[in-house]
C-alpha cells in the first residue's frame, strides 16, 4: 500500500480537552466547598450563590448576542465558574444585590471589554470583589453570620489577629469550617479536597498553588508569627481558595514553569506583607492582583529558548 506524507498547519499536537470540560472540572472542585457553604450559612449562601451565577451567565449572553452581535458562548461555563467563584468571595450577609453588581462587573468589564475567554489580564472574579471592596467596605467586610447563629457584626479571623485580640477558634475550627467568613473561606478541608481533584485531573499543576502557600508559611515564620501562628495564617482568610482556584487561572498567571513558580513566590510574600502591615487584614485578592498584571513581564524574562537557535 503506497503511503503518503501530509503536511498541515499547527497545532500538531491536541489534546481531548475543552474549555467546557476544563471548567467543569473546576466546578467539580468547589463542589464541596459550595455545599460545606450552605450547610454552613444555610438560606444566605444558597441566595448570594443563585444571585451571582445567574448574573455572571446574563451579563455574558445578552453582551455577546446585543452589543456583540455574535453567539453566545455560556456553554462553556466560563461565566458559571466567575459567578462562583465571586459568591465564594463574599459575605454570607452580604445583601441580594451584591452578587448581581459584582458578577456584571466581572463579566462585562474586567472580561468582555478585553476580549472575552482568555483575553482578560487579571482574574474576574477577584477584581471584581476588590471593586466591590472599595465601594462598599463596610458591607464585604463589617458584618459576618457566625455558624449555628443569626447575623453578628464581628471580626474574621485575620482581623482579630490584626487588631490583636485573643482568637475564639481552634485549629480544627478553622480546619473544618466552623468559623465566620465568606463563604468560600471558611473551610480549608475542603478547599484542600478540591485542590487535590484539580492536580489529579491535571487541570492545575503543583508550581502556583504550593509556592504561593509556602511562601507565605515562610515569611509568617520570619516574622515570628511561631508555628501556631503560621497554621493559623495558612487555614484562616482566602489562602487555600486563592491558591488553588484564583492564582492559577490560566488566562492572568504565567506559562512558563520558572514563572509560575517566580509568580507563586510573589503572590506569597505580597500576602504575607498585606496581612502583616497593611491596613486589611486579608492580603490574597490583592496580591494574586497585582501580580496578575506583572504575569506578562514574568513570561517574557523567563520563557524557553526557541529550540535550535544560536545565540548571537
Amino acid at each position: 500500500m503506497e503511503k503518503k506524507l501530509f503536511g498541515t498547519t499547527s497545532p500538531h499536537l491536541r489534546s481531548q480537552e475543552t474549555v467546557q470540560s476544563v471548567m467543569k472540572d473546576v466546578l467539580i472542585a468547589l463542589l464541596p466547598a459550595t455545599i460545606g457553604s450552605i450547610v454552613i450559612f444555610r438560606l444566605n449562601a444558597l441566595v448570594l450563590i443563585a444571585l451571582a451565577i445567574i448574573s455572571a451567565v446574563a451579563t455574558e449572553y445578552i453582551i455577546q448576542r446585543f452589543l456583540m452581535k455574535k453567539e453566545s458562548t455560556i456553554s462553556d461555563l466560563s461565566a458559571v465558574v466567575t459567578g462562583l467563584l465571586l459568591a465564594m468571595n463574599l459575605p454570607s450577609s452580604a445583601p441580594w444585590w451584591i452578587p448581581i453588581v459584582g458578577s456584571a462587573f466581572a463579566i462585562a468589564i474586567v472580561k468582555q471589554v478585553f476580549g472575552g475567554l482568555g483575553h482578560n489580564f487579571m482574574n474576574p472574579a477577584l477584581a471584581a470583589r476588590a471593586m466591590l471592596v472599595a465601594s462598599w467596605p463596610v458591607i464585604m467586610t463589617g458584618s459576618w453570620v457566625t455558624p449555628g447563629a443569626d447575623a453578628v457584626s464581628t471580626a474574621t479571623v485575620l482581623g482579630v489577629l490584626k487588631e490583636g485580640g485573643d482568637l475564639a477558634y481552634s485549629t480544627w475550627d478553622l480546619f473544618i469550617g466552623n468559623v465566620g467568613g465568606c463563604l468560600g473561606e471558611t473551610s480549608a478541608l475542603l478547599l484542600i479536597i478540591g485542590g487535590i481533584y484539580l492536580l489529579f485531573k491535571k487541570v492545575i499543576n503543583w508550581r502556583i498553588p504550593f509556592t504561593y502557600i509556602g511562601t507565605t508559611a515562610i515569611m509568617m515564620l520570619i516574622m515570628g508569627k511561631g508555628i501556631d501562628g503560621t497554621i493559623v495564617h495558612i487555614l484562616a482568610g482566602g489562602l487555600m481558595l486563592g491558591a488553588f482556584f484564583m492564582a492559577t487561572d490560566y488566562a492572568s498567571s504565567p506559562v512558563s514553569p520558572k514563572g509560575q513558580i517566580i509568580y507563586g513566590v510573589g503572590c506569597g510574600l505580597l500576602t504575607a506583607l498585606i496581612r502583616q502591615f497593611g491596613g486589611y487584614p486579608e492580603g490574597v485578592s490583592y496580591s494574586i492582583l497585582l501580580m496578575n498584571v506583572a504575569a506578562p513581564i514574568i513570561d517574557k524574562f523567563t520563557k524557553p529558548h526557541i529550540f535550535g537557535k544560536v545565540k548571537k
